[in-house]
């Protein structure tokens, strides 16, 4: 039953007929892998493990734009590692229906080890709505996962990724995406619950000329978590373009890094954005912005705001009728506004449901 309304709490549905497929992996035992009748032929899915086996040309993507030397947790996944999805829309596939994901830890102290890789072909479209989960009763575990995405030429990839943790939870992804001729690629990342570690850095390349990516980040730490978190756009084609915005809260003695860095080598423009709220004394929020222009035509831009809630706005609430509580709560979910994310219409109700629900009680 709790598997079930932490299942429910990240999106993910077994009703299959909402889905173009559905993923799940328990620790390392594979539940689920099924495709919606409507997209056979046009999309593969499968466990990373059997995809291997069965692909041979497979072997040119896996760890080939992720460094499986990057740090100690990267050559833990490539020394060995127990699962993760295989994903690829063949060309011109226009995929309506959401593809869902779910990577869950309910085993008591579990290293969660996998390696994601996703092809999204030439033309083709895809929305991934991928949820990590931990079991109340899974005690220290650790989610180590490594993902490679290849967006091809005119394709496009919108990949939503919605964390549910708890306070005994260590998380550390990798992840790099690598765009070509007028690719696009967007990555939405929400986590809005307690997690006691969690560091990423995704990397986008933007290889091809035209191709443009966007990084969306909503986070809220709460409790004593410690959250380092950075997007990372490295635009290397001609008028490639990218933008990272970052909304984030932190309560409690809860703690966020929020990173961003643009690169620019070539004609290109970006922009980077951090907001953050601070909700009590003893939590920290720091904004670290980073522009490297390596080309004359290299158009970056930054801006951060951190602070407090204003109390003018809270006093305003409040002379409509509201108590502080609830006037804090109002403010809070209509800064976690998840309209910034730019979901596709298929996504969008649902997921602002998960947000609102999450803060209804801030």
């Amino acid at each position: 039953m709790q598997k079930d309304e932490n299942l429910e709490e990240i999106g993910f549905t077994k009703e299959v007929e909402k889905r173009a497929g559905s993923y799940l992996l328990d620790n390392n035992r594979l539940i689920m892998n099924a495709l919606n009748r409507a997209v056979k032929g046009k999309l593969k899915l499968l466990d990373t493990r059997d995809a291997l086996r069965k692909y041979s040309w497979l072997r040119k993507y896996y760890w080939s734009i992720l460094s499986k030397n990057k740090d100690s947790y990267t050559k833990q996944v490539a020394k060995d590692f127990n699962g993760g999805y295989f994903i690829r829309v063949l060309p011109e596939s226009d995929i309506t229906l959401p593809l869902q994901t779910c990577l869950m830890m309910t085993k008591p102290g579990y290293v969660q080890k996998v390696h994601n890789i996703v092809i999204v072909e030439e033309g083709a479209k895809l929305n991934i709505l991928s949820g990590c989960v931990t079991h109340p009763m899974s005690g220290s575990a650790i989610h180590l996962g490594m993902s490679e995405f290849f967006i091809k030429k005119k394709a496009y990839l919108n990949f939503t990724m919605i964390h549910r943790w708890n306070l005994t939870t260590e998380v550390y992804p990798r992840t790099v995406a690598l765009l070509e001729d007028k690719a696009q690629f967007v990555s939405n990342y929400l986590c809005l619950n307690p997690v006691k570690k969690l560091q990423m850095y995704p990397s986008a390349i933007c290889k091809g000329k035209g191709s443009a990516v966007e990084f969306n980040n909503l986070i809220y730490a709460a409790d004593t978590s410690r959250i380092d978190i950075g997007s990372e756009v490295i635009l290397e084609g001609k008028l490639s373009k990218g933008k990272i915005l970052s909304r984030a809260i932190v309560a409690d003695r809860g703690k966020i890094i929020a990173r961003g860095r643009l690169v620019g080598k070539n004609t290109c423009k970006a922009h980077l954005e951090c907001r953050g709220l601070v909700l009590s004394e003893k939590s920290k929020l720091y904004a670290i912005p980073e522009l490297m222009a390596k080309h004359n035509d290299s158009e970056l831009s930054h801006e951060a705001a951190v602070g407090k809630i204003s109390e003018k706005e809270i006093v305003y609430l409040m002379s409509r009728g509201l108590s502080r509580d609830e006037a804090i709560s109002t403010i809070v979910r209509g800064f976690m506004d998840t309209s910034i994310l730019g979901l596709p219409r298929s996504l969008q109700k649902q997921v602002r449901w998960l947000t609102e629900r999450v803060t209804e009680g801030l």
